[in-house]
């Protein structure tokens, strides 16, 4: 017979003390949706309209760069390889690294370009080198989107350029940008770069906050008529990043001081504390039929939690779990949950995973187990 057991825990944690402060509401912002999200916890902080349809512009380009970057990793590109730029991409409208048709081109010098002056020349010629053409690249940003869990997007270019079928959200969007943040730290230098000269002309990276915050190290720009001014935007202090997404400004200072507002309110009034490191069992459970008696579960990468600032010391926590739990479990699998509150209030529900694999054990220890089972 299952049976819900909740364990009420109170953490034997020692966190940096604060004072308290009172923490007022989000600032609204002069744009048609935002978010802002710390990184580390994933748990967003201030948002509007964060699932509404929009037209992503060249936020896009963080997809393409996704891919690019991947298949650096994986040993399908090279930075110092060059590749063809075709009169397609020779052609696209809109941002441009200003290539010549049909000359050869670093891709490094291609990745830069695409980043810092947003070319979408630069964009179709690393697209037709990762896929061959850019409709299938287009293929490999949708299949990736939906591995990413960003359900409310679709691609239909690599640029970004207007089209009624290529659609995201502010909340897909900084999902993007924290598993590029993630995945790819090394070649997320690029995003931090003010100015890069091609073809003899040298254009400046768009996003204001990287001359005007030193804490800001990229992400990127977007703007069409349609759009609107988009930035998405990332802080480092003290080892916590914050993100914020800002979609549909009404001008390039607009969605610089949007953005800085979103960061400031973060940094100002929440912390993010480390509860729990990789692998670091959180409880241990009682598990039948298998090799082994018990199951340690646990996170499989370091858990940390955003609150106002000052009221860390005051998180509580309760474990959930089905019982009894039977063999097989495999490592990473789903089999409880973290319930945080803070003063009685829901911060959320985290999943807790098996840290081990067990296996189903031989027939004199299942028969011992189904015994205990029946008495219990």
């Amino acid at each position: 017979m299952n049976l819900l057991k909740s364990l009420l825990l109170s953490f034997a944690i020692v966190l940096t003390a604060h004072a308290a402060l009172p923490t007022p509401a989000a600032p609204q912002l002069a744009a048609r949706a935002w978010l802002l999200i710390d990184t580390n916890s994933g748990q967003a902080l201030a948002e509007k309209n964060a699932d509404s349809r929009v037209e992503p512009a060249s936020l896009t380009k963080l997809m393409t760069a996704y891919l690019v970057f991947g298949a650096i990793k994986e040993g399908r590109l090279t930075l110092n390889q060059t590749l063809p730029v075709s009169e397609k991409a020779w052609q696209t409208e809109g941002s441009r690294t200003f290539l010549k048709v049909n000359t050869q081109v670093r891709v490094e010098d291609l990745v830069k370009g695409m980043i810092v002056q947003s070319g979408n020349d630069a964009c179709i010629t690393l697209a037709e080198g990762v896929a061959g053409s850019e409709d299938a690249f287009v293929e490999m940003m949708n299949k990736q989107a939906q591995h990413l869990g960003m359900t409310g997007t679709h691609f239909v270019n690599a640029t970004g350029l207007p089209n009624p079928k290529h659609y995201s959200t502010a909340r897909d969007l900084a999902t993007l940008a924290t598993a590029l943040i993630r995945d790819y730290p090394q070649e997320y230098k690029y995003y931090s770069i003010k100015e890069f000269a091609y073809n003899g002309i040298n254009q400046p990276n768009r996003n204001r906050l990287l001359w005007l915050d030193p804490y800001v190290d990229g992400l990127k720009t977007g703007h069409t008529d349609s759009a609107g001014y988009c930035l998405i935007a990332s802080t480092k202090r003290d080892n916590r990043r914050l993100l914020s997404v800002v979609l549909g400004a009404g001008s390039d200072g607009a969605r610089a001081a949007e953005s800085q507002k979103l960061l400031n309110y973060g940094l100002q009034f929440f912390e993010t504390v480390k509860l729990y490191n990789a692998n670091q069992p959180v409880t241990t459970l009682r598990i039948y039929k298998g090799t082994s008696g018990s199951l340690e579960l646990g996170f499989t990468r370091d858990f940390y939690v955003t609150v106002p600032r000052g009221a860390s010391q005051r998180i509580q926590a309760q474990i959930i779990t089905r019982q009894p739990m039977l063999a097989p479990v495999a490592r990473g699998q789903g089999v409880g949950t973290l319930r945080l509150t803070l003063d009685g209030k829901p911060v959320g529900d985290f999943t807790l995973a098996a840290l081990s694999n067990i296996s189903v054990s031989g027939l004199i220890r299942r028969g011992w187990d189904s015994l205990m089972l029946m008495i219990h």
